[in-house]
């Protein structure tokens, strides 16, 4: 008696959209973040931060979509090229593409008979699926999809970096580079582990690595934003003081200015 077949379903079946969709994710959490962070850090004010994280949202979406497009697009390209050489090789030798296809289930355990049996009735079926699925490893399930990826990528990273994003625009100031910190790094674990539940791996070990990187990513912008923010406010600080000095100092005994901050005639 014959029973309907129960089709499962696996973890690598995901991987393709999954791939794409943690890293845009990822990707906009942690850059925005980061970015946000930097700023932060240079005392710049809440509509520079809100300015700066439309612009990353924005910016970061398209380069994710348009890297991920190409890099599928190419993969794509080299399968297709791959199958209508595949193609070409079963119109010009059919005996020799049936002989290659039966060595590879005899290499999986097959008998030699039992072996040139189904690769004859596969390739009555369908010559071309069969060696492209045993022998090029190409299968319609994971075949590259470009614009599903793109898709999946922009959409993604659209909403990480939403999530920073908002944190600086609803945050007092005095409170925005801890809050921004500690929350960025919780978005990223609890992404990492719904990442590695839905594949398949260990929850706990997605999160911590993704986590750990995360904290390097931003401490290491924070502190150039820091940086960059002091060596800023210094050279504003002695720009204004020699200013003022030589306002002072160096009129001449008609109160005139020095020659250096005399103004020009039009």
């Amino acid at each position: 008696m014959m029973h309907a077949h129960r089709r499962e379903r696996h973890k690598t079946e995901r991987l393709g959209w999954l791939r794409a969709a943690v890293l845009g994710a990822n990707d906009g959490i942690l850059s925005t973040a980061s970015l946000l962070l930097g700023i932060a850090a240079s005392h710049a004010s809440r509509d520079a931060l809100v300015v700066a994280g439309i612009a990353g949202l924005v910016g970061g979406a398209a380069s994710m979509a348009a890297g991920e497009y190409v890099s599928v697009s190419s993969q794509a390209d080299s399968e297709q090229a791959d199958l209508r050489k595949e193609q070409q090789e079963l119109q010009t030798d059919a005996a020799g593409e049936h002989a290659e296809l039966a060595s590879i289930y005899v290499a999986r355990g097959l008998t030699p008979a039992l072996a040139d049996q189904v690769a004859t009735q596969l390739a009555a079926k369908d010559a071309l699926a069969a060696h492209a699925l045993d022998e090029l490893g190409i299968s319609d399930r994971g075949r590259a999809r470009p614009l599903q990826a793109a898709a999946a990528s922009a959409i993604s990273f659209a909403c990480g970096a939403a999530l920073p994003l908002l944190v600086a625009a609803i945050t007092p100031l005095v409170a925005l580079i801890p809050t921004m910190g500690v929350l960025s790094l919780a978005f990223l674990a609890l992404l990492g582990g719904v990442a590695a539940r839905v594949g398949g791996a260990r929850i706990g070990a997605g999160a911590l690595r993704v986590t750990i990187l995360g904290a390097v990513a931003m401490t290491l912008t924070l502190g150039i934003g820091a940086l960059v923010g002091r060596l800023h406010h210094c050279a504003g600080f002695t720009a204004s003081k020699t200013s003022a000095s030589c306002g002072a100092a160096c009129a001449g005994p008609r109160g005139r200015p020095c020659a250096q901050h005399r103004s020009r005639p039009a």
